[in-house]
């Protein structure tokens, strides 16, 4: 039976080799399928830090203009928290969907 298989078989630091390398590849816990889904993952949890991070910067800019310019201020209050003054009447008007 051993003088079937290649010679390459019979070289124990060949076997070893490659037994070493079926191990890493599919039973150690740092395995190639494994560092795959982590690095995909961890690809997919940058592009989230990026949106995010320009989210964060978006809000500053308007917490820095909204600070600064009180006609700014008082048109975001008007729009977004639907604000008035006590002689104006508010309409509001929605897109039907």
């Amino acid at each position: 039976m051993l003088k079937k298989l290649p010679p390459a078989l019979k070289n124990f630091y060949s076997v070893t080799a490659i037994l070493f390398l079926l191990w890493m590849i599919f039973l150690d816990s740092n395995d190639l399928i494994s560092r795959f889904k982590m690095s995909s993952k961890r690809s997919s949890l940058d592009k989230e830090k990026e949106f995010y991070q320009q989210k964060i910067a978006d809000v500053e800019k308007d917490r820095s203009e909204l600070l600064t310019n009180k006609e700014l201020l008082e048109k975001f209050a008007r729009e977004k928290y639907l604000m008035k003054k006590e002689s104006e009447d508010l309409f509001i008007i929605q897109d039907k969907d």
